[in-house]
């Protein structure tokens, strides 16, 4: 028999003492309990870990029984399909009963609890999913997820198709775990599964849809994974507003993420295979309820006119001025990304990729200078509230950034005075 897998010396959440006094709480008296999914997943892979979930066997009320006894706050964070959350100086941990579903809607399930780590792990989504660790750190592996990982290979657990009816979330959460952990092509039959079920992405609440792709636009490079669901139908069906827009941009932008050292951003991402269409951004930002922000950010992207390589830091400082700084970022980055690419084979293109380094880094510490004058400034001359002062006003800022916002107030003062008496 071969020596079982542990991941002791490998996750050192695991020796926290408020874990350890929980699982032992938990195990106490012919009870099981185990750290459970994405944690044991990451720590196999060497990757960062942020939360702890645990499954159990006891029943939701002797959970909470359990912990509380053993100096925990809880928490019914969803208590009717079996999760209490439990708390230790400001340290919380998901802990889940035993589950299995005896009804799904594609959307949400009933459960039943139960005492069969089998079927628990047999509910869940993808193999990597459904690992077990033990509070030595041993893991549970019941559906071959160790293999799984070590050949970075993404499966569904079981039937996909029958995985992908419990929950059409589930097809999204295929390339989003594959863009993380998945390599070369992705399971035929689970992609094949995803493109004849996509029809019920449109069953999901639009909030879960925006959270998953921006999971997904997250990952380190998610360019294969994009380029599967665009092959899919699966893009197109979430992503409408990108629909005859080509998603080749994406590969360049994430090569350069990665010689520059650019942090992996989600929305700089999807402009890549976005066109920049303000009206396009718009009905994507009110349809997926994007932030504020986002939408903003989007919108003035696309708005935001594509500079030439050959333009002068004084001429980009005008339309900096009177435009928004992160739509120029984001249209600089997406142009050197882009020539960049096309310098392997094009001299012009090398040309094209230090124009646009030059002006990025320009625009990246760019702070707009203040207008010198004020409306008051021009009542003092003798201004009368009104358009003509605000007429007046606005073609003496032109002029300042003219000058290369070089024109002093008192110049400017001075030639107010002129404007007035004219």
């Amino acid at each position: 028999m071969s020596n079982p897998v542990s991941i002791a010396g490998k996750a050192g959440w695991l020796g926290e003492s408020h874990l350890q006094r929980l699982l032992a709480a938990l195990t106490d008296g012919g009870e099981e309990a185990r750290v459970a999914g994405g944690a044991v997943r990451n720590a196999l892979i060497g990757q960062p870990v942020a939360d702890i979930d645990i499954a159990t066997t006891t029943v939701p009320e002797e959970t909470i029984r359990r912990a509380e006894a053993a100096g925990f706050k809880t928490v019914p964070t969803g208590i009717e399909h079996g999760t209490v959350t439990a708390v230790a100086q400001g340290k919380a941990y998901e802990v889940t009963t035993l589950r299995a579903d005896i009804e799904t809607d594609g959307r949400r399930a009933k459960v039943s609890f139960g005492r069969d780590w089998k079927a628990d792990a047999e509910r869940r989504d993808f193999t990597i999913n459904a690992l077990y660790a033990e509070a030595d750190g041993t893991v549970v592996d019941l559906v071959g997820g160790i293999a799984d990982i070590e050949a970075r290979r993404l499966r569904f657990i079981g039937d996909p198709e029958a995985r992908i009816r419990e929950d059409y979330l589930r097809i999204l959460r295929f390339f989003r775990f594959f863009a993380w952990y998945g390599d070369g092509r992705p399971d035929a039959e689970g992609l094949k599964a995803c493109a004849r079920l996509k029809q019920g992405l449109d069953q999901l609440s639009v909030e879960r849809v925006w959270w998953e792709l921006k999971k997904l636009l997250s990952a380190p490079d998610p360019s294969r994974a994009l380029l599967w669901m665009r092959q899919a139908g699966i893009l197109t069906a979430v992503l409408p507003e990108s629909e005859k827009w080509g998603i080749d941009a994406i590969h360049g932008l994430t090569k350069t993420e990665k010689d520059l050292a650019w942090a992996p951003d989600p929305l700089l991402r999807l402009e890549a295979v976005m066109p920049p269409d303000a009206a396009r951004m718009k009905t994507l930002a009110e349809r997926l309820r994007l932030s504020v922000s986002e939408a903003s950010r989007l919108r003035n992207w696309a708005i935001t006119a594509a500079v030439d390589p050959k333009t002068t830091e004084g001429e980009l400082a005008k339309r900096l001025y009177f435009g928004d700084r992160q739509g120029f970022v984001d249209r600089l980055r997406l142009l050197l990304a882009s020539a960049r690419a096309r310098a392997v084979e094009d001299n012009d293109a090398l040309l094209e990729a230090g124009g646009f380094s030059r002006l990025l880094g320009f625009a990246e510490k760019w702070q707009n200078p203040v207008f010198p004058l004020k409306g008051a400034d021009l009542t003092t001359l003798g201004a009368s509230p009104g358009p003509k002062l605000g007429a007046t006003l606005k073609n003496l800022e032109k002029e300042w950034v003219e000058s290369g916002f070089a024109l002093d107030r008192g110049a400017l003062l001075k030639r107010a005075a002129e404007a007035l008496e004219s």
